[in-house]
């Protein structure tokens, strides 16, 4: 696959920018689906951490303040500036933070360089996902982890984005990235187990119920038990995959 075109970096160095200047405080290290990653990561203290497409890195300086030293990988430019002016601000005595501009499809790693590779809401917006997925998985070490989430539409969501289709409209807001795919959770797994992990754990978060001409509203009270929560995940809006490289 041909690396991404400088067209395409510049949409989403813009998307970033509105995204921050929309909300400059937004602590985006307590978005749900890294809280839910924090659930089962454990300690990373002195462990190698990838973030691939770590955004404007809260979650990066959140666990380097653990003690990880973590390489906060993204392909925007604007978000790696914000991520170095939050990581300077919050500032860390135990971690590291490396931030790096690549493309997720050609990772500039070496073979088995890193412990941990943690992609949240990450695939869903690349040209090849696949190819990403096999990218994470070469570049992290033997028996090491992957933490995945991503959107799930096999949920009212999903059955909401197909009205919004069939009536062709097309919705305008912040939160729309210059690319979009649409998955259901058994499609993420198996791209997943094709690329070289095996899929240890499925969790998920997020479960709302869609409205026209209004935001979404949360069931929070389904996610209040780990159990229920776990039983309901291929319906959840954000899936997470945990794997350990093959």
């Amino acid at each position: 696959m041909a690396p991404v075109t400088i067209d395409l970096a510049r949409e989403y160095d813009d998307w970033h920018q509105r995204a921050f200047d929309s909300a400059p405080e937004h602590a985006d290290q307590n978005s749900p689906w890294y809280q839910l990653v924090l659930e089962y990561l454990g300690p990373v203290s002195g462990k190698l951490v990838l973030e691939l497409s770590c955004g404007r890195g809260g979650f990066s300086t959140a666990l380097a303040s653990k003690g990880a030293v973590v390489c906060a990988a993204d392909f925007a430019g604007s978000a790696l500036r914000i991520a170095r002016k939050k990581a300077l601000k919050v500032g860390t005595t135990t971690g590291k933070v490396l931030l790096t501009q690549t493309d997720a499809h050609h990772l500039p790693f070496a073979d088995g360089a890193f412990d941990v590779v943690i992609s949240c809401e990450t695939i869903e917006h690349l040209l090849e996902p696949p190819q990403a997925v096999k990218e994470m998985a070469r570049v992290c070490k033997k028996e090491g982890r992957l933490y995945l989430t991503t959107p799930n539409y096999l949920n009212l969501m999903g059955a909401y984005h197909i009205y919004d289709l069939l009536l062709k409209r097309h919705r305008q807001s912040p939160a729309v990235q210059p690319i979009d795919h649409y998955w259901l959770f058994p499609q993420v797994r198996s791209m997943v187990e094709k690329a070289g992990w095996k899929i240890l754990r499925a969790d998920g978060t997020v479960h709302q119920v869609p409205f026209p001409g209004r935001n979404p509203i949360r069931l929070i009270s389904l996610e209040r038990s780990p159990a229920i929560r776990r039983w309901l995940c291929p319906l959840a809006y954000h899936y997470l995959l945990i794997g350990r490289k093959r």
